[in-house]
Formats: structure tokens, sequence, C-alpha cells
């Protein structure tokens, strides 16, 4: 794969590739053309196509992509190729509906360990995943080889076990406390917020009446 950077837009637009390509395996769909695909996907045949030419192309003219080969190439270029081991850090109503969510397994992301404050909450088990306390994390993250840490804590707490996260070997921060956190470069960091996601909705909402957006 050429060495060139790879921009942010065409990152963002790959996993909606892989999501749309597993659909067509799951529908028995072998190959498809840019211009079927950009018609189900609601891209342009061009995009797509100036997407993939960024990892090799895969596609033959004439014959468009065999789904099966470009759902595996780009899962590995997603790295789902390996497993990724995560904990989820604040087991409140969103963490532990996350912790719920048995399809983060499917993409090779494996749960290990659910972690809080509260000690009402010490040793119950979400989906037979124990929750521990803070206090257990560090040692945790180095036993269990931990790559990811899904923060899931309130605001005002999530600078704190930030801090505390950097001082371990997590190579990713997967972030739903309402903040931007720095790190070191050493941690990578997607930001989640929730609530942006509803207000451009409700934008596009507003304009779309009005007539000035298109979906």
């Amino acid at each position: 794969m050429d060495e060139r950077e790879i921009s942010q837009a065409v990152i963002q637009r790959l996993p909606r590739y892989y999501r749309f390509l597993g659909d067509l395996l799951d529908n028995n769909v072998e190959r498809i053309s840019s211009s079927d695909l950009s018609k189900r996907m609601n891209v342009t045949a061009s995009q797509i196509r100036q997407d993939l030419n960024n990892f090799g192309g895969f596609g033959q003219q004439g014959y468009g992509y065999n789904v099966k080969y470009l759902y595996t190439e780009i899962g590995k270029i997603l790295g789902l190729d390996e497993s990724h081991n995560f904990v989820i850090v604040g087991a409140g109503n969103l963490g532990q509906a996350l912790a719920n969510y048995a399809a983060f397994e499917t993409s090779g992301f494996v749960l290990k360990g659910i972690f809080d404050v509260n000690p009402k909450l010490k040793d119950i088990s979400i989906r037979g995943i124990k929750i521990h306390m803070m206090d257990e994390l560090k040692d945790f993250i180095r036993d269990n080889n931990i790559e990811i840490a899904v923060l899931t804590v309130p605001k005002e707490n999530a600078g704190e076990v930030a801090e505390l996260l950097s001082d371990t070997d997590i190579k990713g921060i997967w972030n739903f406390a309402h903040i931007d956190l720095k790190l070191p470069d050493s941690i990578i960091v997607e930001n989640v917020h929730l609530a942006d996601s509803l207000m451009r909705l409700s934008y596009k909402i507003g304009h779309y009446a009005k007539g000035d957006l298109q979906k």
C-alpha cells in the first residue's frame, strides 16, 4: 500500500463501505460495480473509486469489485483482521448499554472488563463481564493486554481518568465524556459527542424544510 497520508474524510467513509459490503455479502452478492455501489450508498461512483484508489483500487474494469475480497481488504485496512481487547470505564447507563452491545465481538473488539467507583456495582456482571473497582484498573490493563479504553464517566471526572489511563499501555481511548481530551501523542483519542450529532440532525431538519438542503 502507498505510504502517503490518507485524508480523514476517506478514513471516516471506510467503515461505511465495510458495512454496506457486509450487507451485500449477507445477500449473496458476489460482485458489484462502483456505479451500483454508489446508488446504494448515495456516494458518487467517482468518489468511491478515488477513495479505494488510495489503497490500491481493488476493482477490475468491466468486472467491478469482488465483494468478499473488497470487504476483507477494507477490514484489514481498518485493523479488523486482529482482535482488540478493551475495557469500559464508567458503569453507568451508557457504559452498561455499551457493555450489552454484543456486536462488538463480531468486528474483533473483545470486552475484557468494566470499571467504576461505585462499590455497590462491584462484582456485578454484564454479559458475563465483571465490574471491577478503579483501583484495579492499571494492573488489569497490564495483565490483559488491553489496547482500548471506552470512557463513559461524567465530564467532570474524565480528565482525571484520562490522566490515569495515560500512565498505562493503552493505545486508544473511545471518549463519550462531553469533553475533548488532550493526551500524549502515543494515545489516539476518538471523541464521540452524542449531542453534537443530534444538533446536526436538528440543523438538517430545519434547513431541509426550508428547501435549502438536500438529503
